[in-house]
């Protein structure tokens, strides 16, 4: 392969990823220890594990209760389960809001603390 097909395979590959669907909505986090729940929301879901784990393995959170249950009971006790997914096409304004309010819902109906 030239160069230059070597490049247009590149920019098609990078033009194939900035077109993605990227999953949004509201998740998780159990403690399979306690069973106590804290509830997020993302524009990312597939991002927000990956994050959320970094944050606490370098003790980063800044969600105190969370913090300490991870301290205490090891990463191995704590799981992400995706509450809901919202459409694709929802101007950003729009977005926001749902993942602001169905955060809020999500969290009554379980009785879990925000994230």
């Amino acid at each position: 392969m030239s160069s230059v097909e070597a490049k247009a395979v590149r920019r098609q590959i990078a033009a194939e990823f900035k077109q993605r669907s990227v999953p949004c909505g509201v998740y998780a986090v159990r403690c399979s220890v306690t069973g106590q729940l804290w509830v997020g929301s993302s524009p990312n879901l597939d991002a927000v594990q990956n994050s959320l784990w970094f944050q606490l393995r370098g003790g980063l959170s800044r969600h105190a209760s969370l913090q300490a249950g991870w301290k205490q009971h090891g990463e191995s006790a704590f799981i992400l389960e995706v509450l809901e997914k919202f459409d694709d096409n929802l101007s950003p304004l729009l977005l926001n809001q749902q993942l602001i309010d169905r955060k809020k819902a999500w969290c009554v109906s379980l009785g879990a603390e925000r994230l």
